[in-house]
């Protein structure tokens, strides 16, 4: 049996569906019911339905063999895994936003609200910039509004939400969408299967392209 984790939401519905289009279907996932794990005997697959941040720690522990999480899981957390493939869906991107009429003068330490301090921190110690963390879990819009901070570091899709909050994004830090991991050792110890399952998710990504 593989082990798949899926992102629970829109995400991973996608993500199930082309596992589905390369052959690893497995029916009960689509049916109405609370169940978290659902396995496909014949295809030697079994899937399971997590929280987008814990996929990662469900690959590296070895509880999943593989699993779909997206690009700034990887960097915010840094898992010990494999990324093995980008499957070009979920984009949207990591990026620097402020009031509109905000200017970062260096003057003094900038204040950054956000709930990815490693990505934040990284990015700004890449422009030697002396910044205070704000380590916020929601409504991060919410922070420059208030004064809490200067500016915010977060997931950016349409940017509607920032529009209507009278924030614009000032940087790009990194385009984000999703990957597929695997684990270490499963990889070494199922490598034939886990290769054909990604060469399969590959070829759709390709025809998508």
């Amino acid at each position: 049996m593989i082990n798949v984790a899926l992102p629970k939401g829109r995400l991973g519905e996608k993500v199930y569906n082309m596992f589905a289009q390369s052959g690893y279907d497995c029916p009960s996932i689509l049916e109405n019911n609370r169940k978290l794990i659902f396995e496909n005997p014949q295809k030697g697959i079994r899937f399971f339905w997590v929280k987008p941040s814990d996929v990662s720690i469900y690959v590296e522990r070895g509880a999943a063999d593989i699993g779909v999480c997206g690009k700034d899981i990887l960097l915010e957390y840094e898992p010990d895994v494999y990324e093995l493939l980008d499957l070009n869906i979920g984009k949207c991107k990591m990026a620097v936003a402020a009031k509109k009429e905000f200017y970062d003068d260096n003057s003094s330490t900038l204040r950054v609200a956000t709930k990815f301090a490693n990505i934040a921190s990284k990015h700004y110690a890449s422009k030697c910039r002396d910044i205070d963390i704000i380590k916020l879990n929601g409504s991060i819009e919410l922070a420059p509004i208030l004064d809490l901070s200067d500016v915010i570091v977060d997931i950016v899709e349409t940017g509607t939400t920032l529009k209507e909050n009278n924030l614009e994004v000032k940087e790009t830090i990194v385009p984000i969408s999703a990957r597929l991991i695997v684990n270490k050792a499963s990889f070494k110890f199922k490598t034939e299967k886990i290769e054909n399952i990604a060469a399969m998710l590959k070829a759709q990504v390709e025809a998508n392209d």
